[in-house]
């Protein structure tokens, strides 16, 4: 549990930064700009830690599948984004992926794989909308996308490494709590508190 606690105290002080995850903040164009997209905001960062946990989790052929699913559906979703394609509530959905994901590693990690990349696959187009959207329309769509996806691999990494140093898999009594925890952060961010 400490080992877990301090993998996700690592990630405070990038909460501050919340707001710059988002459309309108700065000139997000090329690989760098792409890949610094994910990380700048605690709805991407947690959500992309959690498909890493659930995947961790649930072990076996999840191990792969979990976060290629999120992924594949993610470069989707970045696509329809930068050829302005509309998709509502993308915001509400990115919040609501962090409690789904939470109240997933915290509960579901039985579920069938199939299931769970379903689930993240399903708010990952919410994601990849939100990155699509930050490029601008001179700036290369392949570079830029290919850092919001090389971000996003890595976080995912993250959650794999910390259910990991968890003990190679959280133990059955760790997951309720950290679910709960990442659950309790995307309601504050539904609510604006973060």
């Amino acid at each position: 549990m400490k080992r877990l606690l301090a993998g996700l105290a690592t990630l405070l002080p990038l909460l501050p930064q919340a707001a710059l995850a988002h459309a309108g903040h700065g000139d997000p164009s090329g690989f760098a700009h792409g890949f610094a997209h994910p990380l700048g905001g605690p709805d991407h960062l947690l959500a992309m830690v959690a498909v890493g946990l659930l995947a961790a989790l649930r072990g076996g052929r999840a191990l792969w599948a979990v976060p290629l699913a999120f992924l594949g559906m993610m470069a989707l979703g970045g696509a329809a984004g930068a050829a302005g394609v509309p998709l509502p509530f993308v915001e509400t959905g990115i919040a609501l992926s962090v409690v789904a994901f939470g109240l997933a590693v915290g509960f579901g990690a039985g579920l069938p794989v199939a299931a769970l990349a379903a689930l993240v696959g399903a708010f990952a187009v919410f994601h990849g909308h939100a990155h699509g959207t930050e490029m601008p329309a001179d700036a290369s769509g392949l570079t830029y996308g290919l850092g919001f996806l090389a971000a996003t691999a890595l976080l995912h990494g993250a959650g794999l490494g910390l259910g990991w140093l968890a003990g190679c898999g959280l133990p059955a009594r760790m997951a309720p709590v950290a679910g709960a925890a990442v659950a309790l952060a995307g309601v504050a961010i539904m609510a604006g508190a973060v």
